[in-house]
């Protein structure tokens, strides 16, 4: 079993390799709204993801696996999370792609976030009640269960127009025609995420949807014998799952990279110095800092980007959803305010 987690990490990795989404710059770009990569990758995921998911489910192959719509958790922990990622540049399960690669400010990023999960690991019995009111697990399915025929129409609807947003995003970035007609990789890649998602939501494999965050927690919580706690006994299945999923996409990572001749240890990217200087301390300084409230807000949250934004999304949670509304609000202002570009800084790149 854990070798058939360990193949889909890899296939996840070489997905996320493929559209370059696990790139500080491509991220960061997002947030700027210079890159709108992340943006369209996620949207045509979820809008393929929720037929073939629903399709899988219907006929008895596959079932729910929806987050619950924890209120407090889902609002503070998204615009904790959408805070973290842009600042960090990476999110969860980009985290260990861009470290294969040889990125240190990754590297840093992702000792932040065992900091951070260690530290909700801590503190989660005193915030559990603020984290709530818990209005339990509410989806289009659970909405609309009486009525099988309406759900698959409105099913249907918002999953075009999740994959309408996709390609009218594509058409409006500010790149030439000839760009935008060759650079269809994104499409790859979200079309293979969701794929990818439904094979693992499939009863013959993992009956489970993919995830990164909860790998933190339990990473951390295990090396320091922190253990013996209501938190990491809610943790540790899902994120020994996690961990091992994150490990085979560390390791397609990091071979491609040596094969292809593109592993380089980096910690300052372009569009960081652009705005912050080439200062390599300040960078990580910032990863440490912006990973550790990037997992502490997943973890408030109940989940990530791959674990809510995606396989919640594909599912048409409440929660997920909500939750992406807040991560993003949150990543568009907070980019728009920390990259303000530095007139006095050097571009070299």
């Amino acid at each position: 079993m854990n070798f058939l987690i360990l193949f889909f990490g890899i296939l996840f990795g070489l997905l996320i390799r493929y559209a370059d989404l696990n790139r500080f710059n491509v991220i960061s770009g997002d947030s700027t709204l210079k890159d709108l990569t992340v943006a369209k990758t996620v949207l045509l995921a979820i809008g393929a993801g929720a037929i073939l998911i629903s399709i899988e489910i219907a006929l008895g192959g596959a079932s729910y696996h929806v987050k619950p719509f924890i209120l407090g958790g889902v609002i503070l922990g998204g615009v904790l999370f959408g805070i973290g990622m842009a600042i960090l540049g990476y999110c969860p399960g980009t985290l260990p792609v861009s470290m294969g690669e040889g990125s240190i400010d990754a590297f840093v990023g992702i000792l932040g976030g065992l900091t951070g999960g260690l530290a909700f690991t801590w503190v989660f019995p005193t915030i559990k009640p603020v984290l709530g009111p818990d209005y339990g697990k509410i989806s289009l399915n659970s909405l609309t269960g009486a009525h099988p025929v309406l759900f698959f129409i409105l099913l249907v609807i918002i999953a075009l127009v999740f994959i309408a947003l996709a390609f009218v995003l594509h058409q409006t970035e500010e790149k030439t025609v000839k760009d935008r007609l060759l650079n269809y990789r994104w499409v790859v890649t979200g079309v293979g995420l969701a794929i990818l998602n439904g094979i693992i939501f499939l009863k013959v494999t993992s009956n489970r949807p993919i995830g990164a965050s909860t790998s933190y927690p339990y990473l951390s919580d295990s090396i320091t014998h922190f253990t013996q706690n209501i938190y990491f006994e809610k943790v540790k299945v899902p994120g020994h799952w996690e961990f091992i999923f994150l490990t085979g996409a560390f390791l397609a990572s990091l071979i491609l990279a040596l094969i292809k001749g593109e592993f380089k240890l980096k910690a300052v990217y372009s569009r960081w110095e652009e705005a912050k200087g080439q200062s390599v301390s300040k960078r990580l300084v910032w990863a440490f800092m912006a990973g550790f409230i990037l997992i502490f807000g997943a973890r408030m949250a109940g989940g990530c980007t791959s674990g809510h934004i995606i396989s919640g999304g594909m599912q048409l949670a409440v929660s997920s959803l909500v939750f992406g509304i807040f991560v993003f609000s949150a990543f568009l202002i907070t980019g728009r305010l920390f990259y303000k570009k530095n007139s006095l800084t050097i571009k070299t790149q």
